[in-house]
Order: structure tokens, then C-alpha cells, then sequence
């Protein structure tokens, strides 16, 4: 990555860090208005409505070769600014549809814009990293979770504000039009010449080959826990407000579990290094899945007994409370885990991991759905919530998990 001497290191960070702001922003925006779009075509169907959602796993699924070639070609200051771009205009589009076909369009965009969202912004941070010549990547990660807490906030504001999606989302995409204009020049150029990709490409293609035909299985233990936090990540996501609106069938005004959930998962990402220091890895991992299984059960298993609505909203509130907290750490500590234990080259490592765990995605939509069509959607919860006692038995008896680095 090129150095701009025109830019202190202190403004190129925190002009990348305002990107990662941009693109939880964006992403909180549409979480936290599913219902209302859901409303808004008249879907009752679930399993149809997961269909809908599918689209979305499916173009980051199909983004993730093009991201890698493109961000390889153009370096990640382009694909920046293009993809963040694009992210914006998806949200907008999503607003402006008038039929569940375009929806379903706009919706497939969101996704691979996502996707290379995630791939150049990481690439770029990385090579902040780099610069500063330490790990810095973990704020990076915090703040887009802050800028999704505070979106889920703005989002809650313009339900109860009976505002429609077009302008919440007008308004959103505006915000991140001026981030790109305002930021885009402290962007640093990471483009390297086509030949040496090519001579790279030439070296680590034999040995991708070879892991991929036999991956460690430290990668294949820790993919398929990546892959239940990416299903109960999607349950949380794309469902939570759904479930307070269908399930609890409560006002507006207290449909607030796409919110409380994201306070906690920001919360818990600030709080996950300390908790390494206290506890370990393994036994943070342990007590994760511990939270998600309960969260998801209380919050299933204590709908029905109590009539008033506002102890529902409360304890409910607290199940999405403690599943937030729960997944917050679960997929940087595998990642975590990857770079510290495994014998894999990184980039193939994280390849293989992400290959595993991404399977999640595409599951989770149509599970739900088709649960919440075939019984009810607290009990596609209660299933996503089992998933939580599959983690805390797979760290506990599992090798990936059991070594320890020695606590500080």
C-alpha cells in the first residue's frame, strides 16, 4: 500500500474508518425496516417471504470471485468507493420498488454490494494496519457496529414516525454519498502490477488446490461453528423485527428488538477482548453459545403465559438482549482462533473458513421461512436456538477450541 504524504496516517484512518460507519449504516437501515417492507407487498406467506430473503445470501454468495478479482485489478481504493456506492443506491432502489419482482432485484444487488463492501473495505484496513505497523483492525469492526446500533436507532425513530422506507432510505443513501465525496481522497492505492499478481497467483493456486482437497480439520470444526453463527446472525437480522410484529403482535412503538439485539452485539464487541483476558477463548466461546441457546428459549417460551404486552416487550427484549451479547464474539474469535492455531496459509485458511461458514447464509432464510409456514415462527427460533447448545458442545469437546494461548 502506497503512502499519500499529503495525509497524516491519523486522517486516512479514521477517513476508512468513516466507510465502515457508511456501510453499517446501511445495512441497519434495511434491518430495521423489513417489517414494514414485508407490509408493504403483503406478504403473508414466510417460506415466500424467505424466498425473498434469499436473494440476498445468494449475490454476496456470487460477489465473492468477482470481489476478489476486481479488488486484485482496480486495489481497494476503487472498489471503495464504488461498492460503498452501490450499497447506497441498493437501499435506494430497495425504497422505490413497486412489485415483489423488482424487490426481489434490488434486494440480489444489496447483496453483492455487500459483499464487496466487505473485501475492499477489510483489504483497505488492512493495509492501514500496515502503516501503523500494529493491529487496528478490531475499530474498525467496533465502529461499523456502532454506526449499525445508532442506524438501528434512526430506523425505530422513523417507525414510530409512520415515515416510509423511500425517505428513510433516501436520507440513509444521501448520508453515504457525502461520506464518499468527503472521504474518498484520503483512500490509499494498493494496486500491485498485473505481472506479479499473475507470478502469485501462479505460486499459491498448487498449494490452494492441495488444502482445499484436504483441509485441516481445525478449519472444517471452526467453519461449521462459523456457520451456526451466520444462521442465528440471519435469525437476528432479518427476522427480529418480523418476530415482534407477528409473533408478540405488538405496536410499533414497542417493536424494538432489532434494536435492543443491536445495542448488546455493539456492547459485546467492545467487551470482547477484556472477556479473552478473564475467561480465554474457549470458554468465551462456551458461554456465547450458552446465551444464544437461552436468549432464543426465553424469548420462544415465554411468549404465550403473560397477557400483558409490555412484560412480553420486556422479556423478550432481554432474549434478544442476551443473543446479541452472545454472537457478538463468535466470528471474530474464530477468525482469531484461524490466525493463531492453524497451519493452513492464512489466505487459503480464511478461504476454506468462509467456504464452511457461508453455508449459514443461505440456509437460515429458508429454514426459518419455511418453519414459521409450516408451525410458527417461535419455534423456527427455538431451532435456530438449539444451534447455541451446538456451539457451547462443539467448543467444549472439539480440539479447534481446546489449546489456550497463555493469558496475559
Amino acid at each position: 500500500m502506497k503512502k499519500q504524504t499529503s495525509f497524516s496516517k491519523e486522517q486516512i484512518r479514521y477517513a476508512v474508518l468513516t466507510f465502515f460507519l457508511a456501510q453499517g449504516l446501511c445495512f441497519s437501515s434495511w434491518a430495521s425496516r423489513i417489517p414494514d417492507i414485508k407490509e408493504v407487498f403483503e406478504v403473508n406467506y414466510a417460506f415466500y417471504w424467505g424466498l425473498v430473503l434469499f436473494l440476498i445470501p445468494v449475490g454476496k454468495f456470487i460477489a465473492i470471485p468477482l470481489a476478489g478479482y476486481l479488488v486484485s485489478k482496480l486495489g481497494s481504493r476503487i472498489m471503495v468507493q464504488v461498492s460503498i456506492l452501490g450499497y447506497a443506491l441498493s437501499l435506494f432502489a430497495i425504497g422505490t420498488a413497486f412489485n415483489i419482482y423488482m424487490l426481489g432485484a434490488f434486494l440480489f444487488c444489496f447483496g453483492v454490494f455487500w459483499n464487496l463492501c466487505d473485501i475492499s473495505l477489510n483489504t483497505q484496513g488492512i493495509g492501514i494496519e500496515r502503516l501503523y505497523g500494529r493491529t487496528i483492525m478490531a475499530s474498525f469492526h467496533g465502529g461499523w457496529s456502532l454506526a449499525a446500533c445508532f442506524g438501528a436507532l434512526i430506523g425505530f425513530i422513523m417507525i414510530i414516525s409512520d415515515i416510509p422506507p423511500f425517505w428513510h432510505f433516501s436520507l440513509i443513501a444521501g448520508i453515504i454519498l457525502l461520506i464518499i465525496l468527503f472521504g474518498r481522497k484520503y483512500l490509499q492505492d494498493d494496486v500491485e502490477p498485473e505481472a506479479q499478481i499473475e507470478q502469485e497467483n501462479k505460486k499459491e493456486s498448487p498449494a490452494l488446490m492441495s488444502f482445499l482437497k484436504k483441509p485441516e480439520i481445525l478449519l472444517i470444526q471452526l467453519g461449521i461453528v462459523g456457520l451456526f453463527a451466520l444462521v442465528v446472525e440471519s435469525a437476528m437480522f432479518d427476522w427480529s423485527g418480523i418476530y415482534f410484529e407477528s409473533v408478540l403482535q405488538v405496536p410499533k412503538s414497542l417493536q424494538i428488538g432489532f434494536l435492543v439485539f443491536m445495542v448488546m452485539m455493539t456492547a459485546g464487541r467492545f467487551l470482547t477482548n477484556y472477556a479473552y483476558h478473564i475467561l480465554g477463548k474457549q470458554r468465551v466461546l462456551q458461554l456465547a453459545g450458552t446465551l444464544i441457546f437461552f436468549g432464543f428459549f426465553i424469548s420462544a417460551l415465554l411468549v404465550s403465559p403473560f397477557e400483558s404486552m409490555v412484560i412480553k416487550v420486556i422479556i423478550n427484549s432481554f432474549g434478544f438482549m442476551l443473543v446479541g451479547l452472545g454472537i457478538s464474539c463468535m466470528v471474530p474469535t474464530i477468525y482469531s482462533l484461524v490466525g493463531a492455531k492453524s497451519k493452513t496459509p492464512v489466505g487459503i485458511a480464511l478461504t476454506i473458513l468462509s467456504s464452511i461458514s457461508f453455508i449459514g447464509s443461505l440456509v437460515a432464510p429458508l429454514l426459518i421461512g419455511a418453519i414459521s409456514q409450516a408451525f410458527n415462527m417461535k419455534y423456527a427460533y427455538m431451532v435456530v436456538g438449539v444451534l447455541g447448545l451446538c456451539i457451547l458442545i462443539m467448543t467444549t469437546f472439539c480440539k479447534a477450541f481446546k489449546v489456550e494461548e497463555p493469558k496475559e
